[in-house]
């Protein structure tokens, strides 16, 4: 919906297309994605109160890994609430403002995320390749400072880009072809020459996403090499399972980010992203709990023990 002065359109609305070719299944897609969003929530919530409540979890990973937990939730919960309406009720419309602060917050939280990916990997890295200078560079005044740095990095550049992108102008049709507001697709609907705006997208993912992977490959690719030195084989089976937890969620997050965002043209390829979006939105969020944090054996220890509190309280 919009309204025209002259030659000034002001738009009030945006209508999220959702997934049109399977609309007949709008109920049972709306209890499958209920069902993976309460999942995802209950197991990163299970994560930051274990981690909180545990004395001996209070170390830098624990302390970045419930900051990560924290992270999705609120990622996966910028996206999936108006999911569910339009999938349940077939409320598409979204106002221009809100659809503007759930595309800051969605692209922010990611980019945030990813730069704290960054300072998990070294984190990992100074455990198992420094551990006699780990607990005197990495204490909690440190960690604090490396999660502020993450928000301060990435707030300028995100607020910059969907700054300049609210101020387009938007001609019609209004018609998102995706499930949320994102930065792409809206660029994609002005009318005016947006070429400059898709490549300050481009530059500002790439960016991002390039040096949160640099730092990552070179952190894993030391600790791998400090891996196959340790003398026990069962040491370094301990150590592998811990990167492999990382390194799966890691490969989810890069793969399904670069397929939507690095590249200099959106056009013609926002419904292949649907799906990439759906992968990094509700898959990985879901999946980071178990594959992350919950097959870690201190994790385990921690929440029966949580449980048997619990019940002798009761």
């Amino acid at each position: 919906m919009s309204m025209e002065m002259g030659n000034v359109t002001t738009v009030h609305e945006f209508t999220l297309e959702g997934f049109p070719a399977i609309q007949h299944l709008g109920k049972v897609l709306f209890l499958v994605h209920l069902l993976a969003y309460l999942a995802s929530i209950a197991g990163n919530a299970v994560i930051i109160t274990i981690t909180s409540a545990d004395p001996r979890l209070h170390t830098p990973m624990y302390f970045f890994l419930s900051i990560f937990s924290f992270f999705e939730c609120c990622f996966t919960s910028t996206v999936i609430p108006k999911l569910l309406v339009i999938l349940l009720l077939g409320k598409q419309t979204i106002s221009f403002p809100a659809c503007f602060i759930q595309a800051f917050v969605f692209v922010f939280l990611r980019a945030a995320g990813f730069l704290l990916i960054a300072v998990m990997s070294l984190d990992r890295y100074l455990a198992i390749c420094k551990p006699l200078h780990y607990p005197t560079i990495m204490n909690l005044k440190i960690c604090f400072l490396l999660v502020t740095a993450c928000f301060a990095l990435a707030f300028p550049l995100i607020t910059g880009l969907v700054v300049k992108v609210s101020q387009l102008p938007f001609c019609g049709p209004h018609v998102i072809p995706h499930f949320f507001c994102d930065i792409g697709p809206l660029i994609h609907l002005s009318c005016s020459d947006t070429r400059s705006f898709e490549m300050l997208a481009f530059v500002l993912a790439l960016v991002i996403l390039l040096t949160s992977l640099v730092i990552t490959i070179i952190a894993y690719s030391n600790i791998v090499v400090t891996i196959m030195r340790l003398p026990s084989a069962k040491e370094q089976q301990k150590a592998f399972s811990t990167c492999s937890s990382h390194l799966i969620v890691l490969s989810l997050m890069y793969g399904s980010c670069v397929f939507i965002y690095v590249k200099p043209k959106q056009t013609n390829r926002l419904d292949s992203n649907r799906e990439a979006a759906l992968v990094n939105t509700v898959v990985t969020p879901l999946l980071n709990p178990v594959i992350y944090t919950l097959r870690n054996k201190q994790v385990h220890r921690a929440l029966r023990e949580t449980m048997h509190r619990m019940k002798i309280s009761r």
